[in-house]
């Protein structure tokens, strides 16, 4: 695979039909709200380190429900029901950074959060980043058109 897409579970963004790319070309990670954990994180360094993928993708997209609960929940000083908590504490230090913010806008700051957290993981992620052999990007998914925006991360 050329690339790795982090991208969110919702069903209605499947990289390889966004991307019209065939098996193999791509190395998909998907969870909900495109947030990192350990097995995430985990499974990047492999496509990465093993895989040889050289551009990795994190990719929101517009109404994206993990992103909106976690908005609702710090809103409401709530917790979601079981593990759906693990989305909304992942997603909680982005909503807390970006108030007021509108959907689409804290969707957009999720990517940069997760962008920034990526670039920034030892040993593996940020050694090839240094060093010029790894390039990480931001992008947002319209449903409505489906059209992929990049976004300017600095």
């Amino acid at each position: 695979p050329f690339a790795i897409i982090l991208s969110c579970s919702d069903s209605r963004v499947p990289p390889e039909l966004v991307f019209d790319q065939g098996l193999g070309d791509l190395f998909v990670v998907r969870v909900g709200g495109n947030v990192l954990n350990d097995e995430v994180l985990g499974s990047i360094e492999y496509g990465v380190d093993v895989a040889g993928a050289r551009v990795i993708l994190v990719l929101g997209h517009q109404g994206c429900g993990a992103v909106d609960a976690a908005m609702k929940a710090v809103a409401a000083n709530g917790e979601a029901p079981g593990h759906i908590q693990s989305l909304i504490t992942a997603i909680k230090p982005v909503v807390q950074s970006t108030p007021k913010a509108d959907l689409d806008t804290m969707i957009k700051a999720n990517v940069k959060h997760v962008v920034d957290a990526l670039r920034s993981s030892t040993p593996i992620l940020k050694a090839k980043v240094d060093a010029g052999d790894l390039q990480l990007i931001g992008g947002y998914y319209t449903l409505d058109t489906g059209v992929v925006t990049f976004l300017e991360i600095t």
